[in-house]
């Protein structure tokens, strides 16, 4: 990787846990995350020189405390700021910092975070919005993106959400035994959205966004720890750890998209997914069905299955139907769909498609799905219109190419 590339893949991995302690030392989210960008400022200035600290998180959280500190002490004027050189020595005090990190009742800032994040004061929608943009430093654009709604109504989101947290005085610790239970659930959805934009990426994004993945697993294995009664927790962290399994498989050497049809198996991490199959066999025995075991369950038959064609796809329609009523969802209906067209055809998928076209009239995976039936069906002139309305939302370049090779495929002399 390029100095750039190696910064920008360790900042992004650090900043959940570095924007944490910030707030918890400052109280203040917007102050948090002020510090910590003034942290990666002279993180781009000192680490190509002087290469990576041993604990980047660690570095961030002391320059960034140092540098709100010298904020609050500039704009009071009441203290002599210390010299630069003095705020910058890093030596002990990071080893200091680093051992102390972990402390505390429930020795992790970054679920402190996510409970405060998503405060019962907030709507789920917008408290789960706030968590992506301050733990995972999420852009506004891929918010928007995840949630299918414009970039200015999500940035207007997470501005109202940020001042009712500031207006309403909620304490910075984590809640007691009621809250947590209360907030459970929207702390699990943030939680997998971190996953899906760390396993969403591709290309040159893949290996910089990766750790988000290995995060969001990190934090599904924390919550499994401190509730360990709760299926649907273990069945998410099943879930992730069984599609985080085929990273390997899912790009290949040029970055472009590899469906799962076409993956090699032989890539997918064994390991990974005898662990994820354990956990989701425990959550079921709960016999307390909920959305993240469901979609567990669809994603254990694609790893049980050695080959494309061994993939029971009549119970993954099913578990699709059984997801629908769990989770009505124009997404989930989506997937149903793909998964009847190998069943019944794609005829039968564009039906189950056909409500469908308002609600995710901006959804990328919608137009490709629709294209791919009607090319399968021999309706090439609609298949092109279906495949570019695709390209033209393809939230990557490496989707954008893969639908290319579609349209070029269908232009292609016969």
């Amino acid at each position: 990787m390029t100095d750039l590339a190696w910064i920008d893949a360790a900042l992004a991995s650090a900043r959940p846990r570095a924007v944490a302690a910030l707030l918890r030392y400052f109280r203040d989210m917007d102050m948090a995350e002020e510090a910590y960008q003034e942290a990666c400022l002279r993180a781009l200035a000192k680490w190509p020189e002087q290469g990576p600290p041993r604990d980047p998180a660690a570095w961030l959280i002391l320059v960034g405390r140092n540098s709100g500190i010298d904020t609050l002490r500039r704009s009071s004027r009441e203290i002599e700021l210390p010299s630069d050189d003095r705020l910058s020595d890093l030596g002990d005090a990071e080893d200091s910092l680093a051992d102390r990190l972990d402390e505390g009742q429930y020795r992790d800032d970054i679920l402190r975070l996510l409970f405060v994040c998503c405060h019962p004061d907030l709507p789920a929608t917008a408290a789960i919005a706030l968590a992506l943009r301050i733990v995972s430093g999420l852009t506004v654009p891929q918010i928007a993106r995840a949630f299918l709604v414009g970039e200015k109504a999500m940035e207007q989101r997470i501005t109202r959400a940020k001042a009712r947290i500031a207006d309403s005085g909620v304490p910075f610790g984590t809640p007691g035994a009621i809250e947590r239970a209360e907030r459970l659930g929207a702390v699990a959805a943030m939680v997998y959205l971190i996953f899906n934009e760390g396993y969403s990426a591709s290309g040159s994004e893949a290996g910089a966004r990766e750790p988000l993945c290995r995060e969001a697993i990190r934090l599904g294995r924390l919550l499994v720890r401190l509730f360990p009664a709760e299926p649907e927790i273990t069945g998410l962290v099943a879930l992730m750890l069984l599609q985080h399994a085929r990273s390997a498989a899912r790009l290949d050497g040029d970055g472009q998209v590899v469906l799962l049809d076409d993956q090699n198996c032989g890539l997918w991490d064994g390991a990974m997914i005898a662990e994820g199959l354990a956990l989701l066999d425990k959550a079921m025995r709960h016999r307390k069905p909920g959305q993240y075991q469901v979609q567990a369950a669809i994603a254990a038959l694609h790893a049980r299955a050695t080959t494309a064609a061994e993939t029971d796809w009549a119970q993954i329609e099913r578990l699709y139907a059984t997801l629908e009523r769990l989770q009505p969802s124009p997404v989930v209906t989506l997937n149903r769909a793909v998964a009847l067209s190998k069943l019944s055809g794609p005829e039968a998928a564009l039906a189950l498609l056909a409500p469908l076209g308002d609600r995710l009239d901006s959804y990328f995976y919608y137009h490709g799905a629709r294209g791919a039936f009607l090319d399968q069906l021999g309706r090439a002139d609609e298949a092109r219109v279906a495949f570019g309305r695709a390209i033209g939302l393809a939230g990557s370049a490496a989707e954008a190419a893969y639908i290319r090779q579609q349209l070029d495929r269908l232009s292609a002399p016969k």
